[in-house]
């Protein structure tokens, strides 16, 4: 649509919308700036849109151990990868039992999960049985299986399946499909939506996550990219406020702190920054499918 056919009021709502999409850029923006700034310009003047000298002094300090960098993306890569495909699986299966009204069981399996989001047998408890029972300790499966199944995205997932006519399973029974046909065939094409959005949030909390890794993992290659960036910022911060090394003050004091911590950013957000685009046309779709065509 060209823009001189568009009316006036619709011009001022692109316009609106425009310069709102532009401002969700700026923090975006003022990090790559941050990233890129000298430590003194960032202390003296604070953040901006534009670095006053440019250095790559935050990004030289953070590629020094290239290798053990690269070693943990991989271990981020395919946690998130594993975990966010294991999760729907797991998420998916149990939110369909729980939405078949035939299910005989299905509402203890709802108030089981409801106590799961309640309740909580406590960290020492948790930790014990990921440990000993488990066998969890320095394996890639610690950062994988304890969040795998989340009680609120397996009621989210059942309210859009509850949703679906109920005519979908009898013409699939009548067809002769079974309940795990019925599921893998018809059930999961229409949920792609909320499958989408599901899996946009679960790989965020599995790539952000560095609390299972501090838990679980001794072992230096399997750290993920999360817990060694976060050894890299506590070590700065620890030389920083040492009260007993003055030599260590001094040298810690030329490190980039700020900066570095906004190139940390840059480094982690990206691989979802730019997962992002391809999961946002399901979000649109979610208000059209479910329909039965006659």
């Amino acid at each position: 649509m060209h823009l001189k056919k568009l009316s006036p009021g619709r011009i001022a709502i692109v316009t609106v919308i425009s310069l709102f999409s532009l401002s969700c850029l700026l923090p975006f923006i003022m990090v790559i700036s941050g990233s890129l700034s000298v430590e003194n310009d960032i202390v003296n003047h604070g953040y901006e849109l534009w670095p006053r000298r440019v250095t790559f002094d935050s990004y030289r300090i953070l590629f020094l151990g290239s290798n053990r960098i690269v070693d943990a993306y991989g271990i981020s890569a395919l946690v998130t990868v594993a975990g966010t495909l294991l999760s729907l699986l797991v998420t998916s299966m149990a939110a369909y039992a729980m939405a078949r009204r035939s299910f005989r069981y299905r509402n203890i399996l709802s108030i089981y999960a409801i106590i799961t989001i309640l309740f909580s047998g406590g960290l020492v408890p948790w930790y014990i049985i990921c440990v000993r029972y488990l066998e969890l300790k320095d394996t890639i499966w610690a950062m994988i299986l304890p969040p795998l199944a989340n009680a609120f995205n397996m009621f989210l997932m059942r309210n859009f399946m509850m949703a679906m006519p109920e005519d979908l399973h009898e013409s699939a029974k009548i067809d002769g499909a079974g309940e795990f046909r019925i599921y893998a065939r018809l059930i999961i094409p229409l949920a792609k939506p909320v499958l989408a959005t599901i899996g946009l949030f679960v790989s965020l909390s599995y790539w952000n996550d560095w609390f299972l890794g501090l838990m679980f993992v001794d072992k230096q290659e399997l750290q993920p990219l999360q817990l060694l960036l976060r050894t890299l910022i506590s070590n700065v911060e620890f030389l920083r406020s040492s009260s007993n090394a003055i030599d260590m003050q001094r040298i810690a004091m030329q490190l980039p702190t700020e900066s570095l911590k906004m190139a940390l950013t840059v480094v982690t957000i990206g691989p979802i920054v730019f997962l992002y685009p391809f999961l946002q046309r399901y979000f649109v779709k979610g208000l059209l499918v479910g329909a039965v065509k006659g």
